[in-house]
């Protein structure tokens, strides 16, 4: 039974120093001839971390009959398989919400967020100007600003060098130091910082807190699909715009209508390049305020000279040749798939139709744009179909119809979701089935998820906790099932940079982060795990008396996309709290047994049954659970 209501808490922050713990357990699992000490936590966990990859990847998948899709009296375990499967697991009480509400009802429900109120989300995240502001807002008020300001002081910089030395006439031509750091600037700066910061901290929040569970791990999904890296160049002012008006509104909508979103989108464009991609014989360029001066008999002669010098400087600089960055993805990773059946000649001939498809300004701000100048206006063949001559921007669309409709496609995405939902390597039936209905609605995700999540193979019992939690569900299902309140995400955030290896936004390969358990399961990053669980519901140094606990810190780093110069991000104090006597006031065996029902649905192995039973705290008794091989796993 889940305790909701408050009374001694515990404070995580990953902001303070970590604990020792962790040297001692890596020390201790390399030298077998040494022995843990039974009353330390340390040897407690290590318990945990020698066995836990062996259970984690070597457990033989088991053959069952197949049940129903959606079991009409499901039990608690199966409540919980689906919390795990369609949201990042559940809260407390959550289980016995969705076995009143029908668990049948719960999934439709989830299949349509609309229809799911989220207010607590929706005031937590009202403060969070930047996320409702367009890219050109943020480039005109906060990224642009910044430049402007480092010229500035550069410039002025320079100009007090030479005035130092009267032997230099040109202040251009010393080398460039580094200037002090303005008030001015650091303003500038620290706001530039907090863009990247609100979207970082949303996008927990989020999965924490919000009711629309499938939504968020859908948006998560699709976002890895397309994925783009924060760190390179403009993606970082386009990134609050693409999740928010290309990604979510698409998660449950038609394939298409996604795809092409994201063919128009500044961040993709950038992010692969695309928008230097031109014909070797493209024109010039013209920037719209050009092309009207040039077009003005009123302007003077010497203007009009300096204006037809910038338009050939344009020229000289302007990208020549096919870029097929995103030609090949499109095909490889977000349609057809590596072994989709097209070849070298269709990735530069889908470059090809898609030259042209570029950004206005994207130092601005600026949307897609299609510009002839740089369209290659030739005849093509994509995928064995005929593209006739002096075709410009509706051929990419007819790339995007034919790609979105084509039944490598179909499969492709299917075998991904099915992935996502239900095994590493999920079963020929299932993918092939939602595959076929994906071409029967012509993309339409909903009933694509729907297909997946109420099918026999979704319920197997192969699929239980077939799957291997990455960082992020494993932090976010912590905290969750802790009943955890989130009083800042920022610590949150660096633990997943710094420890975990997963940067929120950070993936930098266009193939986005692993599904599979391979990518995530070793000793250390389990030993990362179980450390994160104990500090969760323990403060600094040895955990406390029953019912209280600390804050526990790492070293501020700067987030991803912060400007440099600025130190490291100010000390956020706390972030997790967490009612710990709730969770477990000792560690009685009828406490122990509360716990394995409701945090791991009763069913673990005799190995995690004797570890816990070893806890000497109730903060150890939490920890070494959320920390189990069992909890790992989803």
């Amino acid at each position: 039974m889940f305790l909701d209501q408050p009374s001694g808490f515990a404070l995580y922050s990953p902001l303070a120093p970590r604990r020792k713990a962790v040297p001692f357990w890596l020390m201790y699992g390399l030298n077998h001839r040494m022995r843990p000490h039974t009353s330390s936590a340390a040897g407690r966990l290590l318990g945990v971390a020698a066995t836990a990859v062996a259970l984690v990847l070597g457990a033989a998948a088991v053959d069952a009959q197949r049940g129903n899709a959606i079991p009409v009296r499901p039990d608690d375990a199966t409540i919980a398989h689906v919390l795990n499967r369609i949201g990042f697991g559940p809260r407390p009480g959550d289980v016995a919400r969705v076995r009143q509400m029908g668990l049948a009802k719960y999934i439709d429900q989830q299949l349509h967020p609309e229809r799911v109120a989220d207010e607590a989300v929706e005031a937590r995240l009202a403060d969070y100007t930047t996320l409702s502001m367009s890219s050109r807002d943020l480039a005109q008020k906060v990224f642009l600003p910044v430049q402007e300001l480092r010229k500035q002081e550069q410039t002025k910089t320079a100009k007090a060098a030479a005035k130092a030395d009267p032997s230099v006439t040109d202040p251009s031509a010393l080398k460039p130091q580094p200037p002090p750091v303005s008030p001015e600037l650091r303003q500038a700066q620290l706001a530039q910082q907090n863009v990247v910061n609100e979207l970082l901290q949303a996008k927990v929040l989020r999965a924490v807190m919000s009711d629309r569970q499938l939504e968020e791990v859908l948006d998560d999904f699709w976002f890895n699909h397309f994925n783009v890296y924060i760190q390179k160049g403009e993606v970082r002012q386009y990134l609050t715009e693409y999740e928010r008006d290309v990604i979510r509104p698409h998660v449950l909508g038609s394939f298409r209508d996604l795809l092409g979103a994201v063919a128009h989108s500044p961040a993709m464009l950038f992010y692969l390049d695309n928008f230097q991609s031109a014909t070797p014989n493209a024109g010039p360029l013209l920037d719209p305020e050009m092309q009207r001066r040039l077009n003005d008999p009123r302007l003077p002669p010497f203007q009009r000279q300096l204006a037809l010098q910038r338009l050939q400087q344009a020229k000289n600089n302007m990208p020549r040749g096919l870029n097929e960055n995103y030609a090949r993805e499109l095909m490889e990773l977000h349609t057809l798939g590596v072994d989709g059946g097209y070849t070298q000649k269709d990735v530069q001939e889908v470059a090809r139709v898609l030259t042209g498809w570029t950004i206005d300004r994207p130092a601005q701000g600026g949307q897609f744009v299609f510009r002839p100048q740089m369209h290659d206006f030739g005849e093509k063949t994509v995928l064995g179909q005929d593209f006739p001559a002096q075709h410009g921007e509706d051929e990419g669309e007819r790339v995007l119809d034919i790609l979105a409709s084509h039944p490598s496609t179909a499969h492709h995405i299917a075998f991904e979701l099915a992935q996502r939902f239900v095994a590493d390597d999920p079963p020929a039936s299932l993918v092939d089935r939602t595959a076929a209905v994906f071409l029967e609605t012509h993309g339409d995700l909903r009933e694509v998820t729907r297909t997946i999540v109420t099918s026999p193979e979704f319920f197997a019992a192969d699929a239980y906790r077939a799957k291997v939690k990455t960082p992020l569900e494993f932090i976010v299902s912590a905290i969750r099932m802790a009943g955890g309140t989130v009083v800042n995400a920022q610590p949150l955030i660096a633990e997943l940079r710094q420890n975990m290896g997963m940067p929120l936004y950070g993936c930098q390969p266009p193939t986005g982060y692993s599904m599979t358990a391979d990518a995530w399961v070793n000793t250390g990053a389990l030993l990362d795990r179980m450390n994160f669980a104990l500090q969760l519901v323990s403060g600094p140094g040895q955990p406390g008396p029953a019912g209280r606990g600390g804050v526990v810190a790492l070293p501020p780093r700067p987030l991803p996309g912060a400007g440099r110069g600025i130190g490291p991000v100010p000390p956020a104090g706390r972030a997790v709290q967490v009612d710990l006597t709730a969770l477990a006031a000792d560690t009685s065996d009828a406490t122990r047994d509360r716990l394995i029902e409701v945090m791991l649905a009763g069913r673990v192995s005799d190995g995690t049954r004797k570890t816990l039973a070893r806890a000497e705290t109730p903060q150890e008794l939490v920890a070494l659970t959320l920390g189990s091989p069992e909890f790992q796993k989803r």
